[in-house]
């Protein structure tokens, strides 16, 4: 059996999945991403054993995107749930949005989540979800490190945070850069992508490209954003000041210390 409109499958689950936007803006880009991943990895997992004679290094690569998306999209519920001084943050943060607005960001994430799968996919799609190359196995090592790294860094954020909730958190992976649990969900996609190399096909690479950008540049926006935030929040401390001078921002011992420009 094959599934030349699995991507509209997957569009479709991401939808449905990432519907939860409606009810909180943000959740179209933090809880209702998680389960979207999740879900496009599940469908994927499904296809593939329906079809018959999908390796383990493909069903690996499915069920790694069932576990990231899981767990982040838990992560972050129960962080919102849990966390009364972020949900009061992200409250006086939220703004009334217009329909029009959500559906459109609906609608883009929809097709977005699926892009950003489709290395895996188009394995699965080109008949080659048996073929268990170096690739394949590369990739999957690389994006189990990034869920190890994303939510390692996540557990010890929270805590650093319960013990000084007036300081940025500093220790164990934020000793190698400021934001690790980003850097975990670069190194998640970038294993995505090395696991396509070997399967995919012309155009396909533009698809596959452009799901990895997006997820980059987020990640960047992401940590900008953070940074403005610490800055204004813990400029003060000369720690926090000492500790941003020498730790790099995003990718570890990449030197590059600041995504914005620095207020004199």
């Amino acid at each position: 059996m094959v599934f030349p409109s699995l991507f509209f499958i997957l569009v479709t689950v991401s939808a449905v999945l990432c519907a939860v936007g409606f009810y909180r803006f943000i959740w179209f880009l933090s809880v209702g991403y998680g389960l979207a991943v999740a879900g496009c990895g599940a469908a994927m997992l499904i296809a593939a054993l329906m079809q018959g004679g999908a390796g383990l290094a493909y069903l690996l690569l499915c069920l790694l995107f069932i576990v990231y998306g899981c767990r982040l999209g838990l992560f972050l519920l129960l962080r919102e749930l849990k966390n009364a001084a972020y949900k009061k943050t992200l409250d006086a943060q939220t703004k009334p949005v217009p329909f029009f607005v959500q559906a459109a960001m609906w609608v883009l994430l929809a097709f977005l989540y699926p892009v950003q799968v489709s290395p895996v996919m188009y394995r699965l799609t080109n008949g080659m979800a048996e073929s268990s190359d170096a690739f394949v196995w590369i990739g999957a090592v690389v994006m189990l490190l990034g869920i190890v790294v994303e939510a390692t860094a996540d557990k010890q954020k929270s805590a650093q945070k319960k013990t000084d909730p007036h300081m940025a958190a500093t220790k164990g992976l934020f000793q190698l850069c400021r934001c690790p649990n980003y850097f975990g969900e670069i190194l998640v996609w970038t294993g995505s992508l090395i696991s396509g190399i070997s399967a995919l096909q012309g155009w396909q690479w533009a698809i596959a490209l452009l799901g990895y950008v997006c997820i980059v540049a987020i990640m960047v926006s992401g940590a900008k954003r953070l940074e403005v935030r610490q800055n204004r929040n813990y400029g003060h401390l000369q720690a926090y000041r000492d500790y941003v001078e020498k730790t790099p921002i995003l990718i570890p011992f990449v030197p590059i210390y600041h995504l914005v420009k620095e207020e004199n």
